[in-house]
């Protein structure tokens, strides 16, 4: 009878989600933290070999997770986490972190154009101040190019009404001109609501990219 070697047994492939008490969570190949999807940002790898981000998350194949912030993103491109994470070698598009930074734009200036046509999105400082004491806004901004005093006084009218309000200051006043379709917009808010919440998770992805505005 003739007996052969045991088998090598293959290592078991973690799965790509994993959950906890408050959800799904992913983890970011650059510092191994497990965080909720909505506060990274998941990367694909085409069927030509290319590294592609997947910033909605809605794209075939398994995905490549990394913390929303510029240096995790830095580490992995040069640390090549990337291909080491997809077990190959893969092309990187050249200015990967400008690209992510763009796209990162783009989905935070879509979701306040959204909230602003549902009527969820004000801007002027007088109806800031306004919704403010009433007790209703989810989430205030101001334009990192704002004057000084003008955010102090927004910021410390908010903490009074509402200690934990989010606040984001890393957006520019052409920016939100932009978005609201109208001249030298430098303060604005969302309304409590899905909205506000949808718009928070992608400027507090943008700030990663954005830190010396925040």
């Amino acid at each position: 009878m003739r007996i052969g070697l045991p088998m090598k047994t293959l290592p078991k492939q973690k799965p790509e989600h994993e959950t906890d008490e408050t959800g799904p969570l992913r983890r970011c190949i650059s510092s191994g933290a497990r965080l909720p999807p909505e506060r990274l940002i998941r990367f694909v790898v085409s069927p030509d070999g290319v590294l592609t981000p997947d910033l909605g998350a809605e794209l075939p194949g398994r995905g490549i997770w990394i913390c929303a912030d510029q240096e995790m993103l830095a580490k992995a491109i040069s640390g090549k986490g990337f291909s080491r994470a997809a077990r190959r070698q893969i092309s990187l598009p050249p200015d990967l972190g400008d690209v992510v930074a763009g796209l990162l734009l783009r989905r935070t200036m879509q979701m306040l154009g959204f909230a602003r046509k549902a009527g969820e999105a004000i801007s002027g400082r007088e109806k800031v101040e306004a919704q403010l004491r009433s007790g209703k806004i989810g989430v205030l901004i101001t334009a990192s190019d704002a004057a000084e005093d003008g955010k102090a006084k927004l910021q410390r009218l908010a903490q009074a009404v509402s200690p934990d309000m989010f606040y984001v200051t890393w957006l520019t006043a052409a920016e939100l001109s932009l978005a609201f379709g109208r001249d030298n917009v430098i303060h604005a808010a969302i309304t409590q609501g899905r909205l506000s919440d949808r718009f928070r998770h992608e400027a507090e992805r943008l700030l990663g990219f954005r830190r010396k505005l925040g």
